[in-house]
């Protein structure tokens, strides 16, 4: 295949901020990452909401036809799952339609499954389901099964017992839209998860320690895309920079960058506008970065990937 010329890229202005997702915590300023809504009209297109500094406002719902051809009442959340980074392990999030019945738990279960629509992404608990996930007044409340999510085993050390903790902190603070601390239970009393103390309430830790530095929320994975499409998503990434590529196996094909809105304290929304018109059609893989303004001397950059589809 012939490469084809560098793309124009344009950073465009959000028009309307989507899903705020919780990814701070404490009395700091409030981190927000606001995102645009992803490519191909997938059911797990966040909802639209107004912008907002604070998680005040719960997911919209709508319906969805359920395996006996009744409509069910469903909402969008977002979902954390683990992915490699060239620091470790970090959390990456993806927007998931759920049942409008009892959003927390079906979040909770496609988190502990691991059941993420990204190959990439993978669940740091071992298989298995808590007995219960509720809210209220003094925050969230999980009721494990049994006691083998109380100690460390299974888990490699205790900075990956703490990004299980920190998996399901922000899984359950995004689908409710509030920062409430998170205990875990078991038989009604205060347990440790993966040896790391509840019962106090644990609390997101700032996020830039626990979230991958970029995510890409459209196109999601699997999207088909044609002719311009607006690739979105969220980055803390040297000077706002947020190069892409789309690349066929090994080879890249188109590349550019954008600018997000802002870098260095958290995660900013980005987005891009993608010119694969003169592709051929076929399966690629669009792939968002950090800069490295080492070039090469440091760890490299963080990365996020979608398959898509181009017609």
């Amino acid at each position: 295949m012939t490469t084809l010329p560098r793309t124009r890229v344009a950073a465009l202005a959000l028009t309307a901020a989507l899903a705020v997702a919780l990814v701070g915590c404490g009395d700091d300023d409030e981190p927000r990452a606001e995102d645009p809504t992803p490519v191909g009209g997938s059911p797990s297109a966040p909802p639209s909401t107004s912008p907002s500094t604070s998680p005040s406002t719960s997911p919209s719902g709508s319906p969805s036809p359920s395996e006996d051809g009744a409509t069910e009442e469903t909402v969008t959340v977002p979902v954390y799952f683990v992915a490699d980074t060239p620091q470790g392990s970090r959390l990456f999030r993806e927007f998931r339609r759920v049942g409008a019945e009892d959003p927390l738990e079906a979040a909770a279960a496609l988190m502990t499954a691991g059941d993420a629509l990204d190959p990439d992404y993978r669940t740091a608990y071992p298989d298995g389901a808590f007995a219960s996930v509720a809210h209220d007044r003094e925050g969230f409340r999980v009721e494990l099964a049994d006691e083998s999510w109380t100690t460390p085993a299974g888990q490699d050390s205790s900075e990956e017992s703490v990004l299980a903790a920190q998996q399901l902190v922000l899984t359950l603070q995004g689908v409710q839209q509030e920062r409430s601390p998170v205990r875990v239970f078991l038989d009604g009393a205060p347990v440790t998860l993966f040896g790391v103390d509840t019962a106090r309430g644990v609390t997101a830790r700032p996020p830039l320690e626990v979230l991958g530095l970029v995510n890409v929320t459209a196109p999601e994975e699997g999207a088909t895309v044609s002719g311009t499409f607006t690739a979105s998503g969220v980055a803390s990434s040297f000077e706002a920079t947020v190069p892409w590529e789309v690349r066929r196996g090994r080879k890249v094909v188109l590349d550019g960058f954008t600018t997000a809105e802002g870098w260095m304290d958290r995660l900013w929304p980005w987005e891009a506008e993608v010119d694969v018109s003169g592709l051929a059609p076929g399966e690629y893989t669009f792939v968002a970065m950090t800069d490295d303004p080492s070039a090469g001397e440091g760890p490299g950059p963080h990365a996020d990937s979608k398959t898509i589809t181009v017609e």
